[in-house]
């Protein structure tokens, strides 16, 4: 039995792709930690940055990037007893390469593609067994948004977050990813500004983002606006905001977990399922940044939330029924559990 597995945790990140594989791995990677695992991240340029922002201590192996053929290459000459992997441009075939007949654990969200796991995670609200028939032979399925791996600051602040909704609109969380994919966030910012009158704006969002210099130029004149690079403190603006713009993704169950009402902008292909089924339980509104029209679908939807108390503590209590945050150490133990069995 290995006492203190050493897991290789393989994330994709990137301008085009975003943090978020970075963000719910740190998480997971924190709940197998707390279980006495060793965890390391291969790391292109892209996931360094990240980790320096977020946990400079973790441990790392380099990649010269996080191509396929790369991660293969590199994953030959480190050592490691388990290996999770968040990276949607590997499927069976690299899971196998990679892991060399060592534990695996994917996390998903598309079902597009044969995995080669003994877990597989895939929290998207819709999610069924039937969806990974033929594409995850003889894996365990965890599935839905219980095993949304999140850090443990949203559970600690749920019942805080409970208590405190339902007033009126005073603070407005703005978090469209930390890639701010086209300069989403801008966009979204400039729209919000002529219709809040004096609400705060809190702005998440990552010191590469192509929108942070024309933000910060607003921000020098524009008392409302609140910028947070690389923000440390998510769970916290989280509570505070009275309610969220926002990406869909992991993001998405933060905000569930705290019961924040909610605008997800679908901003990618694999976000939209999981949003349309969030709209379809009631937990958010939803629109889409490819669809026609969207500055007068955003305007519409923003109004809505700002000023409907009723729409907001609908949004809060369906929200709350989604997730509870306690999907990591769920995640973790399924995990190990299935590291044991193979030691």
């Amino acid at each position: 039995m290995i006492l203190r597995p050493r897991i290789l945790f393989i994330a994709n990140a990137g301008p085009a792709v975003g943090g978020g594989h970075v963000m719910r791995s740190l998480s997971l990677a924190g709940a197998l930690q707390q279980h006495g695992a060793e965890c390391v991240f291969l790391v292109s340029p892209d996931v360094a940055a990240m980790l320096d922002a977020f946990t400079p201590d973790m441990a790392r192996e380099p990649a010269t990037s996080l191509a396929p053929t790369a991660i293969v290459q590199a994953a030959t000459e480190i050592a490691f007893d388990a290996v999770v992997f968040d990276h949607y441009g590997l499927a069976r075939d690299e899971h196998q390469a990679i892991a060399q007949g060592r534990p695996a654990l994917v996390i998903d969200d598309l079902a597009d593609r044969p995995l080669a796991a003994d877990v597989v995670l895939d929290s998207g609200p819709a999610r069924t067994e039937a969806d990974y028939a033929g594409l995850a032979e003889g894996a365990r399925l965890l599935l839905g948004p219980r095993y949304a791996p999140l850090r443990p600051q949203f559970a600690a602040l749920r019942d805080d977050a409970i208590a405190r909704r339902g007033g009126p609109v005073e603070r407005v969380l703005i978090a469209m990813g930390m890639t701010d994919v086209g300069g989403v966030t801008a966009r979204v910012v400039d729209r919000l500004r002529q219709r809040i009158g004096q609400v705060a704006l809190d702005v998440v969002l990552g010191a590469g983002a192509p929108s942070l210099p024309s933000l910060r130029r607003v921000a020098a004149h524009d008392a409302r606006l609140h910028l947070h690079v690389d923000a440390q403190d998510m769970a916290e603006l989280t509570l505070q905001a009275d309610i969220a713009i926002g990406a869909g993704g992991s993001t998405s169950w933060e905000r569930c977990t705290l019961g924040l009402p909610s605008l997800t902008i679908v901003l990618a292909e694999n976000q939209r399922a999981a949003a349309q089924a969030l709209a379809q339980q009631g937990a958010t509104l939803t629109i889409d940044a490819a669809g026609g029209d969207f500055d007068s679908n955003f305007d519409r939807a923003a109004v809505r939330l700002m000023s409907d108390p009723a729409t907001r503590a609908r949004l809060t209590a369906a929200s709350l029924e989604v997730c509870d945050g306690l999907g990591a150490p769920r995640v973790a133990e399924a995990f190990l559990e299935a590291i044991a069995k193979r030691a």
